[in-house]
């Protein structure tokens, strides 16, 4: 008997993949955002997608009429960044630059006049080849900034928060692509 679609279980991390975003092109297919050199490094503690809108409600002095409107939303991708170099860091800062020369890197962070203004595709993959893969996309740009911690103990993992912006001339924050499981 065939899974149905609403009994699909979801286990797992994924990979995630960070890309100049081209509002002229939009967002660009899966195969040109899912590339090793769009992954942004290897993920630990998975990734996690928090959609949180914000409600008006009007209502009468005794209770008998309300009407609610949805005021804002706001939609963030986090994710722990575990492998990772200069060249990361300046996806994760919007006024960081990275050079190479003489087998260094030298990343610079800083500087308010530095501002790129830079968004990103922002793609989590997540990937089941029992019950299909999953796609949280977003554009937007890691607004939470980032702390290095070099334990003696542990590995140095950035925890990033990307905050959406609308992708389309709907407004749209977060697209969530699902494999429909085949039916019998």
């Amino acid at each position: 008997m065939a899974k149905r679609d609403k009994d699909v279980i979801t286990l797992g991390s994924g990979k995630l993949y960070v890309m100049l975003y081209d509002a002229e092109d939009g967002i660009p297919e899966d195969t040109s955002i899912e590339t090793e050199e769009n992954r942004i490094g290897w993920i630990k503690g998975g990734a996690t997608l928090t959609y949180t809108p914000e409600f008006y409600t009007a209502e009468d002095d005794l209770g008998k009429v309300k009407k609610r409107t949805i005021q804002t939303e706001e939609v963030t991708l986090t994710s722990g960044i575990m492998t990772w170099n200069g060249s990361t860091l300046t996806k994760l800062s919007s006024t960081g630059t990275s050079s190479e020369s003489n087998g260094k890197r030298t990343t610079k962070i800083g500087g308010v006049g530095n501002y790129n203004g830079k968004s990103y595709v922002i793609r989590f993959l997540h990937e089941d080849a029992v019950d299909g893969d999953v796609r949280v996309t977003i554009v937007g740009q890691n607004t939470s900034g980032f702390s290095l911690a070099y334990a003696k103990d542990a590995e140095t993992v950035i925890d990033a928060e990307f905050s959406a912006l609308p992708c389309d001339t709907n407004g749209t924050l977060v697209i969530i692509d699902e494999e429909i499981p085949a039916t019998a």
